[in-house]
């Protein structure tokens, strides 16, 4: 998303383009796709010399998921990245460096999933494969 006008792109997710949240999408989709937890992109946006508190970003990533901007990935209960690729995809993480990668979208295959409850659908699987150094 090179190049984008975030204005434009919050406008058409049903957010108002208030300062702070047009700083925060610049940080985040201003140079492609990405994984950010709310500690690094506040760190982005203080180095910018955005004033803005780390309670303010994590609302503000909140909102980004909710109007569909981002998608949420919770590693094992204790860290949460937020990934700027919404599709449906995967992810390997480097444990050691707490970084999220993406997988190539056709790697993994899920078989053998349950029928859902009636009236609910799956939307999507998340595969989590943990990688540490040898």
């Amino acid at each position: 998303m090179t190049g984008v006008d975030v204005s434009k792109l919050l406008r058409r997710a049903g957010l108002r383009p208030t300062r702070q949240r047009v700083a925060l999408a610049a940080l985040l989709f201003g140079n492609g796709d990405r994984h950010v937890t709310a500690e690094i992109l506040h760190e982005e946006a203080v180095k910018a010399g955005e004033r803005v508190s780390l309670a303010t970003v994590y609302n503000t990533l909140h909102q980004f998921e909710r109007a569909g901007l981002l998608r949420e990935i919770a590693i094992g209960g204790q860290r949460a990245y937020f990934d700027t690729n919404i599709s449906n995809h995967n992810h390997f993480f480097v444990e050691a460096e707490g970084r999220l990668v993406d997988i190539p979208g056709s790697s993994i295959r899920v078989d053998g999933l349950p029928e859902p409850p009636e009236h609910l659908e799956i939307s999507h699987i998340d595969v989590v494969v943990r990688l540490v150094r040898k």
